[in-house]
């Protein structure tokens, strides 16, 4: 980072959590839990007095994502997330076809403060900033499509804590731990809009955060199909928004039209989840998943992508990197490892590990949107043979 990226308006720490409307919060957590190895660790619902949502909360390190559905109609007693709507929830889970995200959520040093900044910049509010007890603040402004962006801080004593209002789940039977793949924090988050240079403009604007990469067509497309991207990220570049749009007009429609179509409208298509040992963990989602038909895992990234790779890479390096997994039709989640490559001192001999990357290689894009198009002709495939 250099001076040039101190631009934010407000101080933003890092991602806090992601939460996902469903239809059944407990069914999606559960089922969310098993195949990433992120086990439940709060809830708020009936049983703690809300009789607005249920919320099932899995975390895993820093990485928390929070699933909620409503409970009756009208009703918003207890509720833990303050912003929350039952009959708006019910609308968003019947538009987008199931579960989908809803809040990007991200720790900040005063929310109060967070939001007032935004909104005298240009942003749209969505919920006020409110006071949760606990020296918790929460507040909301509009991101794009029907996700806000969501201001939570806190005390730094009660980092640990989710949200007031919400019961640590405590196993008391002395079974096994639950499973761990080790998945340990969000990396960054992608969104597809149909158009994106108002929308980059638009956030940029409010929040302050600088461009960190740049990609179009030309850089990162295939041979039959494209999108253009911008990343956003905050001073310390712990916060990383990625926005994409489709390129029309070539021989196949962008996977970033297909996710507009499917899904409604612009949203969150794919997260993607920091682990210190990708091989480990997808072996373990991948015996995991066993015969589950809705969770896949799309066509693997070639070698190409690593062919100029400098020095020499990590043990068996064309397995490394990122991958994606797909769940839903709208929604995929890509499992990334930040490594440096193993480079000889020609002095000494010796080799040493460069840091690991801290941006989006080129390469590595290009064939995570290769992967995904090839998942997409699979399925079709499957289509036409029906």
């Amino acid at each position: 980072m250099t001076a040039t990226t101190r631009t934010d308006r407000f101080q933003a720490l890092a991602f806090h959590h992601v939460e996902l409307w469903c239809a059944d919060a407990a069914a999606a957590a559960s089922h969310f839990s098993s195949a990433l190895g992120v086990p439940l660790a709060a809830v708020s619902d009936l049983s703690t007095g809300n009789s607005a949502h249920a919320s099932r909360l899995l975390r895993s390190g820093s990485l928390s994502l929070l699933f909620t559905s409503p409970h009756a109609e009208h009703r918003s007693d207890g509720a833990t997330i303050p912003s929350f709507s039952p009959n708006d929830a019910r609308r968003f889970v019947a538009d987008h076809g199931g579960p989908a995200v809803r809040a990007i959520a991200v720790r900040v040093s005063d929310a109060a403060e967070a939001f007032r900044a935004s909104v005298d910049a240009g942003a749209r509010p969505a919920f006020a900033s409110a006071d949760l007890g606990l020296g918790f603040c929460f507040a909301e402004v509009e991101l794009y499509g029907d996700v806000v962006l969501r201001f939570v801080s806190c005390p730094a004593d009660k980092v640990t804590t989710f949200l007031p209002g919400f019961k640590d789940v405590v196993d008391s039977s002395g079974a096994a731990p639950p499973a761990d793949y080790g998945l340990r924090r969000i990396d960054h988050v992608v969104g597809c809009l149909p158009e994106l240079a108002p929308v980059a403009e638009y956030i940029a604007g409010f929040t302050g955060f600088h461009e960190f990469v740049e990609f179009t067509a030309e850089d990162v497309g295939t041979a039959e199909s494209g999108l253009n991207v911008v990343v956003l990220a905050n001073n310390t570049e712990t916060v990383l928004l990625n926005l994409t749009e489709p390129v029309h007009g070539t021989k196949r429609r962008s996977q970033i039209q297909t996710y507009l179509d499917h899904h409604g409208g612009p949203g969150v298509q794919h997260i993607a989840l920091a682990s210190d040992d990708v091989l480990g963990t997808l072996r373990q989602m991948i015996r995991a998943a066993g015969a589950s038909s809705s969770w896949n895992r799309p066509h693997p990234t070639t070698t190409t992508a690593y062919g100029d790779a400098p020095g020499t890479c990590c043990r068996r390096p064309r397995s490394r990197g990122a991958k994606s997994w797909a769940c839903w039709q709208t929604l995929f989640l890509e499992v990334i490892q930040r490594i440096g490559c193993m480079e000889k001192d020609e002095e000494s001999g010796r080799e040493h590990q460069r840091g690991g990357c801290g941006g989006f290689g080129k390469g590595n894009f290009h064939e995570l949107f290769k992967a995904v198009e090839e998942y997409e002709k699979s399925l079709e495939a499957k289509l036409v043979c029906q």
